[in-house]
């Protein structure tokens, strides 16, 4: 049977990705001067303005609007209302609510004697997703890996004047035709990338499809049934927060697997690790790839579930979608054996107390070897399962 999946992403220019680039910069500033920094900090960019919002428990000195600009220039917007040194910031940042820093202070098992990883609480209730699977080696669904590697081009072209006429706002999109669970070709690709006005729709879609598409997409996905939709609009001249406002947060599914899984609805860029919406999904993500690599399934996905202030999941799920080689309640208990599903443990497994966060901002927070939770360390103890 034959099916189309598509995913999307966009560049760290868009203005939804401006404010996760701030955010996450400002989260690693605090914690390069104080590891122990407890962060939920939010923007919001409108036009000519950015809000800088949330709540700091923090040791640190951060100048956060200087933070700020210096992101706006390095992303490239030195022109227009939301210019690095022409936009309005108002800074609008408070200290973390103290009962919430009751729950994440001692955890319910810390209070009742538990260890030295049972001192932090879950920094809120809810329930991440992490997956895993085949389709790319990187372990990641192909569509969405497609989708960023399209919007990153777009930057590496505009930073190096390769393509000079190119503004930094710009979306992506890659549906990809499978063959029962097998991708076999790109059905259709969408770039729409801010431009300046004195370029042809002509020599932008004939320069995408040349140097775009073409270094990123393998050859043998793409035929001549493939669609192109290159600025289907016509222009794309005004971008950023001058076109459209942006968000913190507001692109979830473009940071995970492109909606090839569940997602519990919690953002990432700007907390710190204490918050599980963040931290346990990376963990799941470092828990999902090790299965896979290891063989004990094809495709995986895996929930954890907390309640605020307390360490412990309240739940662990798991679901191989009929590739795993042992039962699936079966793999669920292996993975509670063999990982510390913890918020301590975590935060030391995966070294989350280091300014590391910045990078993540943009074109997805899976399937890059950069990061410690794509590490595939735990494959031997594994396959031991298997024997």
């Amino acid at each position: 049977m034959r099916k189309l999946f598509t995913s999307e992403s966009v560049t760290e220019g868009h203005p939804d990705k401006v404010c996760d680039k701030i955010s996450d910069g400002i989260l690693d500033e605090l914690l390069r001067q104080d590891p122990n920094s407890r962060a939920a900090v939010e923007c919001c960019a409108a036009y000519n303005t950015l809000f800088i919002t949330g709540e700091v428990r923090t040791e640190a000195v951060v100048d956060y609007e200087a933070v700020a600009r210096r992101i706006i220039h390095e992303i490239g917007y030195e022109h227009g209302s939301f210019a690095y040194d022409a936009c309005k910031i108002i800074v609008l940042i408070h200290g973390q609510s103290a009962d919430i820093a009751l729950g994440v202070d001692a955890s319910v098992e810390k209070k009742a004697g538990g260890d030295e990883l049972d001192t932090l609480g879950a920094g809120d209730q809810g329930m991440m997703f992490g997956y895993a699977c085949r389709e790319t080696e990187e372990l990641m669904p192909l569509p969405i890996m497609l989708s960023h590697g399209l919007a990153r081009k777009l930057a590496e072209l505009r930073k190096s004047k390769a393509l000079p006429y190119l503004r930094p706002d710009g979306k992506t999109q890659v549906t990809v035709e499978y063959e029962g669970k097998v991708p076999v070709r790109v059905d259709s690709i969408v770039i729409s990338t801010q431009h300046k006005p004195t370029v042809s729709s002509e020599q932008i879609a004939s320069d995408l499809k040349k140097y775009v598409v073409q270094a990123v997409i393998p050859a043998h996905l793409l035929d001549e049934n493939t669609k192109y939709y290159i600025n289907p609009t016509g222009k794309f001249t005004i971008g950023g927060p001058e076109g459209d406002s942006g968000l913190t947060g507001r692109k979830i599914v473009v940071d995970t697997y492109g909606g090839r899984c569940a997602h519990g609805g919690g953002a990432f860029s700007g907390k710190d690790p204490t918050k599980v919406d963040r931290s346990a999904a990376y963990m799941a993500r470092y828990v999902c790839k090790n299965l896979v690599a290891a063989g004990i399934c094809d495709e995986v996905e895996l929930e954890i579930a907390y309640a605020i202030g307390v360490a412990r999941p309240v739940s662990v799920f798991i679901d191989t979608f009929g590739t795993g080689k042992l039962p699936d309640d079966r793999i669920a208990e292996i993975v509670k054996t063999q990982f510390d599903l913890r918020p301590a443990a975590i935060i030391r497994t995966l070294g989350l107390r280091n300014p590391i966060y910045s990078e993540t901002a943009a074109y997805g927070h899976f399937g890059r070897e950069s990061f410690p939770w794509e590490r595939c360390d735990r494959v031997a103890d594994l396959k031991g399962y298997l024997s």
